[in-house]
């Protein structure tokens, strides 16, 4: 015994020093609240601007334009107006309800009195961000409630005993399946915040076939993202992109449809690979060390057998339905987060009437108490979505935000079409991180950016698909997107993930790259 505990002495005491000096990686919390005091000092020394903002009423069909110092004023809804304020969109777009955010009007840059935040305002924005995400919020509790009935019914652990002995062998056709849906919804909807109510489902399933946290979600939100990345008509990046820019949506969809089905090759390629080498060596996982609490927090937690009976079998079919009812929702309904949380609310309520009855019947304070469970679990993923856009609402309180698509305007001027378009994809890789919102750059950034292409002979199009690719490269990254969210959920070190994610990073930059290189070459004057 002596010996025992002289030896794990000398091994583990000295190495403990250097382990957490190489390993220790901040939590999400943490990378937030220092990326918050960042943003704050950026208002104190980087200079203070903005464009004028163009937005429209529905109600009085009528435009007003708010300058810079906050003069309002108001137009008449017309094409005349647009035409006047240099505003290269159709009228149509604004009048159908296709633009619905106010955008940015050209050659409106002004430079106004410095606006530093506080330091009393670091924690200000953080509460404000919070409250702004109140909805996807919500939407999580609502989900997290749901998760926490159906596993207090047994349902879970039933149908994933069952699910694994009919996959045996054949594991990696789920995380193909999973993987190629998300793409296919990321490409047609954009599939993402939504994204997190999948988590639940595949993670138990992921872990039963021998996978790690890092497949849960490369299947999930790298697979989602590429899809998203390579969009072809989804509305919140690629469509309003183009009504900002003054073009037709179906401008270089042949373009992006190939990289669509380039990038589904080759992250699921990605995946099996990673795959592979987890389930032939488990040790090769990224995330080998936290795999236990991992397991402990997804995996199933009854290790007798639990019979599939047909309560449980009805239980878990309610609990699936509720995803393509909440992606129909998305894609023909235009849901928003309140109708998806109030659909998960309603399975939940009828899935807590099942549990009521039955020998295996529940309590009622057994089924409230395990939705209240769910529901704080999620409870950290929530707060972690809402501090991310209070980063950005310091940036937009200190009026820094357009002075950086202002010094990024100037800094392609007079440059050669290819070299134009590979700086432009950097500025987009660069303004992913300070508008982490797809839709948002999409109305700040297009009608500024696209009249730049008419410069050097290009079509706008362009423009809007060096805008996806560059903007989506650094989402993959971007502690100011979901990522950290999604990181929290999964409770992953943002450290492992950056190992694991880089090389799709390097993919999306080098391939966009040459295809918007080769588009200059072949539609440049």
């Amino acid at each position: 015994m002596a010996v025992s505990v002289d030896d794990e002495a000398t091994t583990t005491v000295p190495t403990k020093p250097k382990k957490g000096f190489r390993l220790k990686v901040p939590t999400a919390f943490t990378i937030l609240f220092f990326l918050t005091i960042i943003a704050v000092f950026a208002t104190w020394f980087v200079p203070a601007g903005q464009y004028s903002k163009l937005s429209y009423d529905t109600e009085t069909k009528a435009f007003s334009v708010t300058s810079p110092q906050g003069e309002v004023e108001t137009v008449p809804g017309n094409q005349e107006s647009l035409d006047k304020l240099g505003v290269q969109i159709d009228y149509q777009q604004f009048a159908n309800g296709a633009i619905t955010k106010p955008i940015s009007i050209p050659g409106t840059y002004e430079r106004l009195e410095q606006n530093p935040i506080g330091l009393d305002k670091i924690t200000l924005s953080m509460v404000n961000g919070t409250m702004e995400a109140v909805d996807i919020m919500v939407f999580i509790f609502t989900l997290g409630g749901l998760i926490g009935v159906v596993r207090a019914t047994g349902a879970f652990e039933s149908g994933l005993m069952a699910l694994t002995k009919k996959t045996k062998g054949r594991e990696f056709v789920l995380v193909f399946a999973m993987s190629l849906f998300m793409v296919v919804g990321g490409t047609l909807c954009g599939l993402e915040e939504e994204a997190v109510a999948f988590y639940p489902i595949m993670c138990p399933i992921f872990i039963a076939m021998g996978y790690d946290s890092i497949i849960a979600v490369g299947a999930i939100f790298l697979a989602g993202s590429m899809g998203t990345t390579m969009s072809t008509i989804n509305p919140f990046s690629v469509v309003i992109a183009s009504n900002a820019a003054g073009i037709q949506f179906t401008e270089g969809l042949g373009w992006r449809v190939a990289g669509c089905i380039v990038g589904a090759v080759v992250v699921i390629g990605y995946l099996y690979w990673y795959s592979k080498k987890v389930k032939a060596n488990p040790k090769f996982s990224y995330t080998y060390e936290d795999k236990e609490s991992y397991e402990a927090q997804w995996g199933m937690t009854q290790t007798e057998v639990v019979p599939f009976t047909w309560k449980r079998k009805l239980i878990l079919l309610l609990f699936f339905i509720g995803f393509p009812i909440m992606v129909w929702g998305v894609m023909a309904q235009h849901w928003g987060f309140p109708l998806m949380a109030s659909s998960f609310l309603t399975i939940v309520i009828v899935i807590m009437f099942l549990a009521l009855i039955g020998k295996d019947r529940l309590n009622e304070k057994q089924l409230v108490d395990a939705f209240s469970d769910g529901a704080s679990s999620l409870v950290a993923v929530s707060l972690i979505i809402g501090l991310a856009r209070g980063i950005n609402s310091v940036l937009n309180e200190g009026y820094i935000s357009d002075t950086i698509l202002n010094g990024a305007t100037h800094l392609v001027s007079g440059m050669s079409g290819p070299l134009f378009i590979i700086i432009m994809l950097l500025i987009f890789f660069v303004l992913g991180f300070v508008v982490p919102s797809s839709s948002g750059l999409a109305v700040l950034s297009m009608p500024i950016m696209a009249p730049l292409a008419d410069s050097v002979g290009i079509p706008r199009w362009v423009i809007v698909c060096a805008y996806q690719w560059g903007q989506y490269a650094m989402l993959y990254l971007a502690p100011t997107g979901l990522v950290m969210a999604t990181l929290q959920m999964l409770d992953m070190k943002y450290s492992h993930w950056l190992k694991f994610v880089w090389p799709m990073v390097v993919f999306v930059l080098v391939f966009g790259g040459a295809m918007l290189v080769a588009q200059t070459l072949i539609y440049g004057a």
